[in-house]
């Protein structure tokens, strides 16, 4: 990541101020994508996909230490239904501000669900195309790459191995009602736990609602994660039922992992997700990854999937 420190009169004169800088990093992809049976306007099953992801941080911190900062990122993906490329965004500004273990977002900000250890878990696939969650329908609190999200405030606090975070979202007009998130997270070794709770107030209709478990470790070249649950989506019974989804990934060498997913629920709306995917290092940020899986919607039929490129960080 580089960064470029701006320091000016203006800076030192402010009250209280220290330091102030900006920072820029991201990542990029591209590579070709695989979907059975794509048939959106006669576009090809196989397509180039690609993404330009570039963040794009502001941050200031008083004397007394206390962390002001703000993130806006611009983005590049390509069209999955004309499998041309769509021209980059940005998307709506997230502003933050941390002390100690204390931190509060504002403005386009990702959910405790959102949030939640080990929630998504290994996506395999250069687009990361399957995961462990695929069977949740709850709509949670998310954060919005390329779009100005909801303006939503997000808190954590964190002591030792313990953390708790809670969200919360207002109504908007024409959408959902008021919607808060909250979840607690225990670390005890190489275990991490975290339970979460969400609802969306629906007014005079049934409100929504989400418990969700995950569970997530480590064991020398091995990992894996966990993830259970349960949601009421409105009076939706094809969409109100379990869920569950589980991950891993495994360490063939220090440059090669291997990684699987597979999530399902038992609501007849819910969509099945199983794959399996390999990443290989190059080094200096560089990796080849590439995946294989299905994708099934309720009782339509499977999807088939692959994709395959390469990805830096910078």
């Amino acid at each position: 990541m580089k960064k470029i420190l701006f320091a000016s009169t203006a800076l030192v004169a402010t009250a209280g101020v220290a330091a102030a800088d900006v920072s820029f990093g991201g990542y990029g992809r591209f590579g070709i994508g695989y979907v059975e049976d794509r048939t959106v306007g006669g576009t090809s099953d196989t397509v180039i996909v690609s993404r330009f992801r570039l963040n794009i941080d502001g941050s200031a911190e008083t004397d007394a230490g206390v962390k002001f900062s703000a993130r806006v990122r611009l983005q590049a993906d390509e069209d999955a239904a004309s499998g041309e490329a769509n021209p980059a965004g940005l998307n709506g500004a997230r502003f933050s501000v941390e002390y100690g273990g204390l931190r509060v977002d504002v403005g386009n900000v990702a959910g405790a669900i959102d949030n939640l250890p080990n929630y998504y878990g290994n996506e395999p696939g250069l687009e990361n195309f399957v995961g462990q969650y695929s069977g949740v329908d709850y709509g949670f609190l998310g954060y919005s790459s390329g779009g100005a999200g909801s303006n939503g405030v997000y808190a954590r606090y964190a002591v030792g191995d313990f953390a708790v975070a809670a969200s919360y979202d207002q109504a908007r007009n024409g959408g959902d009602g008021d919607r808060f998130d909250i979840h607690a997270a225990y670390t005890f070794g190489n275990i991490t736990a975290a339970l979460a709770y969400g609802e969306t107030d629906n007014g005079a209709a049934e409100d929504d609602d989400i418990v969700v478990l995950s569970l997530g470790g480590s064991w020398g070249a091995f990992s894996g994660t966990l993830l259970v649950g349960d949601e009421t989506i409105g009076g939706n019974v094809a969409a109100s039922d379990t869920f569950y989804g589980v991950s891993a990934a495994y360490d063939v060498s220090s440059a090669t992992t291997l990684t699987f997913a597979y999530g399902d629920g038992s609501g007849d709306a819910d969509t099945r997700n199983v794959g399996l995917g390999v990443i290989h290092d190059l080094g200096g940020g560089v990796s080849l990854r590439g995946g294989i899986g299905e994708t099934k919607a309720g009782n339509a039929d499977g999807q088939m999937r692959a994709d395959f490129g390469a990805q830096f960080s910078f």
